[in-house]
């Protein structure tokens, strides 16, 4: 039998949350649709999840997850960029990327290669003419609806 896709699912409100990791290190945190959760399976998995209900429960809780070093020089530039927004808070395409000195796009496909929603919070990037613009490198379906809520719990949708 293979082992589970995920070491932990969490369900949110309209979706659920799945963490991969090592022992050592989270690998990745995936929007999933809405699905039963499923318990965790090692301790690190386990504060995953403890960590992610309390942003659930509470969007200013600062994360405090070993993350599995990913991505490109730039991805992880655009990620520590947006690790800076905070809850409450939204920044746009633009902004992020003129702090950066590069385009907006390119800032886009930054946050659609993000391995770590939510401990990476790449729904507090919106588009610059107050729309969502796209989220997890879709640009509708429920993952737009994720963001939206996101955006809702903390306070911040765009007008």
């Amino acid at each position: 039998m293979p082992p589970p896709a995920y070491n932990a699912i969490i369900a949110a409100p309209g979706f659920a949350l799945g963490v991969r990791c090592t022992a050592e290190e989270i690998l990745a945190i995936e929007y999933l649709p809405a699905q039963p959760e499923q318990p965790a399976d090692c301790p690190l998995a386990a504060e995953a999840v403890r960590q992610l209900r309390a942003y659930l429960n509470d969007p200013a809780t600062a994360f405090g997850l070993p993350l599995r070093p990913s991505g490109t020089t730039f991805q992880r530039r655009v990620w520590a960029e947006i690790e800076t927004i905070p809850p409450g808070q939204v920044r746009s395409y633009g902004e992020v990327a003129k702090r950066l000195h590069n385009a907006p796009r390119a800032v886009g496909q930054a946050c659609g290669a993000n391995p770590f929603p939510l401990v990476v919070p790449c729904h507090r990037v919106v588009a610059s003419g107050g729309g969502l613009g796209g989220f997890a490198g879709q640009t509708g379906g429920f993952l737009i609806d994720v963001k939206r809520w996101l955006l809702q719990h903390e306070n911040s949708l765009p007008r």
